[in-house]
């Protein structure tokens, strides 16, 4: 074997041992992390940057929110913190929502990692934290101000000395001061870790940068998503999509252009700035988009700043995909994680047949803040949910039933969650029927009813989407069921914005289904037989939806 064929051996060997750094990471975090958002559900990330801020490797852990919006971000802090300002021991932070992941719930820390002195990269890492203070996660606010404390750029700690001053700052502007102080250390310790191995797998392999790796990765990877857009075919392809909105709806369009060496998603035509808080900034819309994109076309590529590159985005300054200071954004996951169902169906329409079906898009996000009945003792506890809708149906396979797709956010177990509030989950089970019919079936949503513990009431942030626009099939196959949110007595509640459950009521909510994809007649006897005996269907909907009679099979 040649000298060349050695090296990239070699490199490649790195490549994969650099992966396992960043792995180790985010599960630091994982470990370590005070909010059940991060411990529970994953919303984090975490990677490793050159010393010009580009990102050689992310770990597989996390959410395309936070990791592909970091690869940009990081590239903030480089601007604002002078190069002869970065120390050894140094650890920088944010949770702007224009130079951060898009809201002020995102805490993202960079910290440089030298070797003997140098400095040989950066490590950064992401998480979403319960808390921020202001008016608490939800809708409502009516610009960013509102909706909590903002934390330019600055040093969370210069040569291994914490700045107390903005600890003192964050205890006294946030409702559980410990939980959130608690998730700033162990992002500053996620990133030291990430430094510790980069040093001993640096020292093992004998490197004194990782220049040369980097640039390994970066032409490999560029090129292996080249070689898959070449695939494509030329042209443009427009594709829109209306959902709730708040207190209208919103339609978001795109127009797709694929050329020799580029994907890129002009937004124009999308519906402006919301006066609540469900914009999106910019760098959010990158990252969804961009991952919608990656997914459909190159999902083996490892993520970095070249395989992401030849995606672009263009959106005009002052729709809702180009929020800009200072709209309200704290709720912006919920429109921007429409943007892969939008771009996959402009895909669709240049390749057809490939495409999934729409799926539930935005999580289900619940926010409650339940406190004991005026009067009596109990408990105060500010608690978050993740809950997952059914994904679109593909092209040869169902639709998967209760799946965070895009956002990749696991669903919090129901102990934990118990646990860390006075709140019971007295029901979460699969909504059947809710999957459009199709050749290939929807994924089902799910049905969760929650109450407090006697003696205790709660508000609830409703960050909910899809109940007046259900996800649409695809190539013939029906809609996946709208969602819907009520109380146990019936009373249907809003799908945004903060709302009172009294003491002795419960809140329901019913998660859309995904949509169905291909003709519902060409699905087989024995794709509805096993929905029969898993109660994904009953006999009624398989006479109505397939038009087909159990007695068949």
């Amino acid at each position: 074997m040649t000298s060349t064929g050695l090296d990239n051996i070699r490199m490649q060997v790195m490549w994969n041992r650099l992966i396992s750094v960043v792995e180790e990471q985010a599960l630091t975090l994982i470990r370590t992390a005070f909010s059940t958002s991060v411990r529970e559900a994953g919303d984090l990330s975490a990677g490793i940057f050159d010393r010009q801020g580009r990102m050689v490797a992310q770990a597989v852990t996390g959410t395309p929110g936070h990791v592909n919006a970091m690869a940009e971000s990081v590239l903030h802090f480089l601007n604002e913190i002078p190069s002869d300002q970065i120390f050894e021991g140094d650890c920088y932070v944010t949770n702007d929502p224009w130079k951060g992941t898009g809201h002020l719930h995102d805490i993202t820390m960079v910290a440089p990692s030298h070797l003997d002195g140098k400095l040989v990269g950066f490590f950064a890492c992401t998480a979403h934290v319960v808390d921020i203070g202001g008016r608490g996660f939800g809708a409502d606010g009516k610009s960013v101000y509102e909706e909590g404390i903002q934390i330019p750029i600055m040093k969370f700690v210069e040569r291994g000395e914490v700045n107390q001053n903005l600890i003192h700052i964050l205890r006294v502007n946030v409702r559980q001061p410990n939980q959130l102080v608690g998730d700033f250390y162990s992002l500053a310790a996620c990133n030291e870790v990430g430094h510790r191995r980069l040093v001993d797998m640096m020292r093992e392999s004998g490197l004194t940068d990782i220049e040369d790796l980097a640039e390994f990765i970066f032409a490999r990877s560029r090129q292996a998503t080249l070689d898959k857009i070449n695939q494509l075919p030329r042209g443009s392809f427009e594709n829109d999509l209306t959902i709730d909105g708040y207190d209208e709806p919103l339609y978001l369009a795109t127009k797709l252009t694929i050329s020799e060496d580029n994907v890129h998603a002009d937004f124009s035509g999308t519906s402006p700035i919301s006066r609540w808080g469900i914009n999106v900034p910019l760098v959010y819309t990158k990252a969804y988009s961009g991952y919608g994109l990656k997914c459909a076309i190159a999902p083996e590529v490892p993520n970095n700043t070249a395989s992401l590159a030849p995606f672009t985005v263009s959106a005009p300054e002052g729709c809702i995909l180009n929020a800009v200071r200072p709209a309200p954004v704290a709720l912006r996951h919920i429109t921007g994680h429409m943007l892969p169902d939008l771009v996959m169906g402009a895909l669709d329409k240049s390749d057809p047949g490939k495409m999934p079906a729409e799926g539930a898009g935005s999580i289900w996000n619940l926010h409650i803040s339940a406190r004991p009945v005026a009067g009596t003792k109990g408990r105060h506890a500010e608690v978050l949910m993740f809950n997952s809708g059914g994904s679109g149906a593909r092209a040869e396979l169902d639709g998967l039933n209760a799946t965070a797709f895009p956002s990749g956010v696991m669903t919090m177990p129901i102990e934990a969650t118990e646990h860390t509030g006075p709140i019971v989950v007295w029901r979460k089970e699969l909504r059947p029927g809710s999957g459009g019919a199709g050749r290939q079936r929807g994924g089902l949503g799910q049905i969760i009813e929650i109450g407090a513990l006697d003696g205790h009431e709660f508000d609830f942030s409703a960050m909910f989407d899809r109940i007046q626009y259900p996800p649409r099939g695809r190539n013939g196959g029906a809609n996946g069921q709208n969602g819907a949110v009520y109380l146990n007595d019936g009373t249907k509640m809003r799908a945004k914005g903060w709302q009172f459950v009294p003491s002795g009521k419960r809140i329901v909510l019913e998660l859309p289904g995904g949509g169905g994809n291909g003709d519902p007649t060409a699905r087989s006897n024995d794709a509805l037989k096993r929905d029969l005996a898993g109660d994904y269907l009953d006999e009624v909907e398989i006479r109505e939806a397939y038009d087909r009679s159990p007695d068949e099979f």
